[in-house]
């Protein structure tokens, strides 16, 4: 428990970092005359009244902060941007997006239900509540004389943010479509965010024990979640499962967090025709890359992939992987590669040629861009797995031992998108459980996990003999010669820490093939 406090604390400024996703370049040199520019633009504070609690009358104040930038005015009307915080934050002061005043853009900067200066409890973007706030904060951004209007009502606007400050951009812009028949917003760039909440925070019912007990940590300084969303987060660190009210006294978290995220609205038969630059962490272990390719390839129209960019890179939600050993890179590539900077440059480069029309050198439209360990970008138009790799028996310990691994492909060889295995499965136990990955290294004794997430099986019951598809997460990886290709199978995790099964026994998986994504060699 020691090294999960000490993790959980270096974690809180990275839950509230919306800005700071991906890996950066260093500050521009103010003495470039930065200060001129920075004294030239407007400032101004103000809230909006929104929707109430649930159960309340009161009407929620959501504050917001606007910046206005130099030599924007109702002759010389601009694009707007508009940003919010990751879990945790607040809004952004001008120094965190003086790069997008300085290219010409005006800023809304907004601190989300139960944060900052905003009242109310945060709900994690559903769509009844911080949905109806971010169609208020629209609505004050079109009635600004100095934003380019597309219509009445409906400014020249994209939208940025990390993490929670994702979630908002998709929220508010399926809620737009629900109630308008149009997203409203031009564009969004939403990095290292989810599609799946539920599935996020406890995949295949498997709680994420280290984020959930983070998430709640980082709420607890403006007390931002209602009661029963800390209670069900305790609930399933303790239970060894995710809430959802099947269990006498616990809360359904099930139920709570089902329309909050774009699956939600996918299911309802929308889409957002709008392009997007979509920025995900190769080596997230909150919202992984697998939650990334759903939204790229269900939250928005074919025509709209066209017009978009989908970029990883090795970064995002990051906690130590120690068991089993992972890898540590802090790079990206693919940012480097098409726009000859970070994701910040690629950011404005992308929202100059959608939203102010420049032609630009910007390139990779429609296509999925994926840094790997070693700093390479490897380029795919789909995700999808390609090749199957015989491995034989695959077993493991339940409860207590030490990752194994199993060779599947020999070096050299270039993975890129998402696995999963086909097998027979017997579990004799009840609450069976291991955890599956893919893995590198010249021998089994040497394999670390590629890019640092495993994924969950979950048998309550026994099973013997019986066919499974399992998920193992997705990835980009160079397997140079010499070194070789695992799939890797472990009783317990550091990032599902103590989600292991609570009674000791055995995991087969007989007759395993491994499906791949191969992409090159």
């Amino acid at each position: 428990m020691r090294r999960t406090a000490a993790t959980l604390t270096a974690t809180l400024a990275l839950l509230a970092g919306g800005l700071a996703a991906a890996p950066s370049s260093p500050a521009a040199d103010p003495a470039r005359g930065e200060a001129a520019a920075r004294a030239a633009v407007t400032e101004r504070d103000g809230c909006i009244a929104s929707v109430p609690e649930p159960g309340e009358t009161a009407k929620v104040e959501i504050c917001y902060t606007v910046f206005k930038p130099a030599r924007a005015s109702t002759k010389r009307r601009v694009p707007m941007i508009m940003h919010s915080h990751g879990w945790g934050g607040q809004r952004a002061e001008q120094r965190e997006v003086q790069a997008w005043l300085d290219a010409g853009y005006g800023v809304l900067t907004f601190d989300q239900r139960g944060f900052g200066a905003s009242g109310g409890h945060a709900h994690v973007e559903a769509p009844a509540l911080e949905g109806r706030d971010v169609r208020g904060l629209v609505k004050v951004v079109a009635r600004l004389p100095w934003v380019q209007q597309d219509g009445p009502g409906d400014p020249r606007l994209g939208a940025i943010g990390g993490s929670y400050g994702g979630g908002f951009q998709y929220v508010g812009a399926f809620e737009l479509l629900r109630a308008r028949g149009k997203p409203v917003f031009d564009a969004l760039s939403p990095q290292i965010t989810w599609h799946d909440l539920s599935q996020s925070l406890a995949p295949n019912g498997v709680v994420r024990t280290e984020w959930a007990l983070a998430l709640s940590a980082a709420s607890l300084p403006s007390d931002a979640l209602p009661a029963n969303v800390y209670k069900a987060l305790l609930e399933g660190a303790a239970l060894g499962v995710w809430p959802d009210g099947s269990i006498p006294g616990t809360e359904d978290m099930v139920s709570f967090f089902r329309k909050n995220g774009p699956k939600w609205h996918v299911e309802q038969g929308r889409r957002l025709d709008i392009p997007m630059l979509l920025g995900q962490g190769t080596t997230d272990g909150l919202f992984p890359l697998e939650q990334g390719f759903r939204n790229w390839q269900r939250a928005m129209t074919a025509k709209a992939r066209k017009q978009s960019i989908f970029v990883a890179y090795n970064g995002g939600h990051v906690l130590p992987a120690i068991l089993p050993a992972g890898t540590t890179a802090d790079t990206d590539p693919c940012s480097r590669k098409l726009a000859g900077g970070d994701f910040e440059k690629l950011n404005i480069a992308f929202f100059d040629h959608v939203l102010k029309g420049r032609p630009t050198r910007l390139r990779g439209f429609g296509k999925m861009h994926l840094a790997t360990p070693g700093d390479r970008c490897t380029t795919i138009t789909s995700p999808r797995a390609n090749t199957a790799r015989k491995v034989g028996t695959v077993a493991t310990l339940e409860g207590v031992g030490t990752p194994l691994s199993y060779r599947v492909a020999a070096g050299p060889i270039r993975v890129a998108g998402t696995p999963y295995l086909t097998g027979e499965l017997t579990a004799l136990g009840v609450q069976n459980r291991a955890f599956y990955g893919l893995a590198i290294g010249r021998t089994p004794l040497d394999a670390r996990l590629v890019q640092n997430n495993v994924l969950p099986i979950n048998e309550p019951t026994p099973v013997l003999g019986e066919k499974r598809r399992v998920a193992l997460p997705s990835v980009a990886v160079d397997v140079p010669e010499g070194q070789n290709l695992y799939l890797m199978v472990t009783p317990i995790s550091d990032t599902f820490l103590l989600m292991g099964s609570r009674l000791p026994g055995v995991v087969t998986i007989e007759d395993t093939v491994v499906h791949l994504p191969v992409v090159g060699r």
